[in-house]
């Protein structure tokens, strides 16, 4: 196996905001730009840049789509995508992402996930004027429209000399000690990092920002940003967004996942286990309807692809998923297998259980959970603890799944 070399530059990706002024149903970041989201396109520079750590830091519940996002826009250099939680603010998100670096970093770039087509080069100049002794460094675009200073009123007070403006973008790199310090003595929020360092009394200095590297903030800046994506290089009103990277190589060896689940009895309702309903028997507790069986074969193969958990994609978080049946995860785990490049091979589970009996139902358990997975096939096993443990108790239900799957 060869492993991607650990790098030294790091790349903080900040999409944490609500985007309420966009109002496209979800954070910003999450909203649909091309085919995918905003964050994927952002990502698709980020990772068309210099080599780098890539944090991505989210908000809750949104965890699962950001791994996904960040696994295929990286490619072959998955192995550097980390995501994580943001905070309340942008500073304690920008905190939470500098939090996951690793040791061997000593230069950070934050990058707002809104700046969708900033290009490679933005980052290549920032990276090299950190590396040439600056502490901060910013990119800018000279202003250009005339500047009014106005009172409340709305009236107009003094022209300002716009020779002396510039307007700031994203990614804004620093050495890794620098930021991290005045982020631990910043007494006050701000608009941008490198006004947390500058308070700090470190010097920010500039490079050339991109007139592609706008912030997509309003309705009217999605358009632009999908008529650039939409039109042809000639056609497009300045600089070309940036490349994607090339395509990641084609998955060409089967993987192997291993999943369990455990859920005790004292739910409402009746039981649901193995997408089957069990009436009579009492149902498991849990987020959703608690069935362990599909719950199992879920972290089966999630850990088979390399896409995280049952607890990443389907947490407590998602409203969508409480109350929910077999169906329901394992419909939403192969769209994640597919957008990764793989589909189900086979799955096998066992249930840990002195009840329900599965031997009546067995082959009808297969069947339910064989056509939620796409026609994959599914073998379900059953077995008693001989009265040890909880399950011997009769307390409640373990399953234990192992996954193949396949390149798609």
């Amino acid at each position: 196996m060869t492993l991607t070399p650990v790098p030294r530059v790091a790349v903080v990706v900040v999409a944490a905001g609500s985007g309420t002024r966009l109002r496209g149903g979800a954070p910003k970041a999450f909203v649909g730009l091309d085919a995918r989201s905003i964050l994927h396109r952002s990502l698709l520079g980020v990772f068309a840049g210099p080599s780098a750590q890539v944090v991505v830091v989210v908000p809750e519940g949104y965890e699962g789509d950001a791994l996904t996002d960040a696994r295929d826009a990286a490619g072959a250099a998955a192995d550097l995508v980390t995501v994580v939680t943001g905070g309340a603010t942008r500073q304690e998100s920008v905190a939470a992402g500098i939090s996951a670096l690793w040791a061997d970093v000593d230069v950070v770039l934050v990058h707002d996930a809104a700046r969708a087509l900033t290009p490679p080069e933005v980052f290549e100049r920032v990276v090299a004027a950190v590396d040439a002794g600056a502490d901060a460094v910013i990119p800018t675009l000279p202003v250009v429209d005339t500047i009014k200073r106005v009172d409340d009123a709305g009236r107009v007070v003094a022209g300002v000399d716009r020779s002396e403006l510039a307007a700031a973008q994203t990614p804004q790199g620093f050495r890794r000690a620098v930021l991290e310090a005045a982020l631990a003595e910043a007494a006050a929020d701000h608009t941008d990092d490198a006004a947390v360092v500058a308070a700090a009394g470190h010097t920010v200095i500039t490079v050339a920002g991109d007139a592609a590297a706008f912030k997509i903030t309003t309705a009217p800046d999605l358009e632009r940003a999908r008529a650039i994506v939409q039109a042809a290089p000639e056609a497009s009103p300045g600089p070309a967004p940036a490349p994607a990277p090339a395509p990641a190589p084609a998955h060409d060896t089967p993987r192997v996942g291993i999943g369990t689940d455990v859920h005790g009895f004292g739910g409402e309702g009746t039981l649901w286990l193995a997408g089957l309903e069990w009436p009579g028997e009492q149902a498991l507790s849990g987020h959703s309807d608690g069935d362990a069986v599909a719950h199992a074969i879920v972290d089966a193969l999630l850990a088979a692809a390399g896409l995280g958990d049952i607890g990443t994609h389907f947490g407590t978080d998602r409203p969508e998923f409480a109350g929910a049946h077999a169906e329901a995860f394992l419909a939403h785990t192969v769209g994640l297998l597919r957008e990764a490049g793989w589909a189900v091979g086979n799955v096998s589970v066992q249930v840990q259980a002195n009840r329900p009996r599965f031997a009546a139902r067995r082959v009808e358990a297969e069947r339910v959970l064989s056509a939620a997975l796409g026609g994959a096939a599914v073998s379900v096993s059953a077995t008693t603890t001989d009265g040890l443990g909880f399950t011997g108790r009769s307390e409640g239900v373990a399953a234990f799944a192992t996954a193949l799957v396949v390149p798609a």
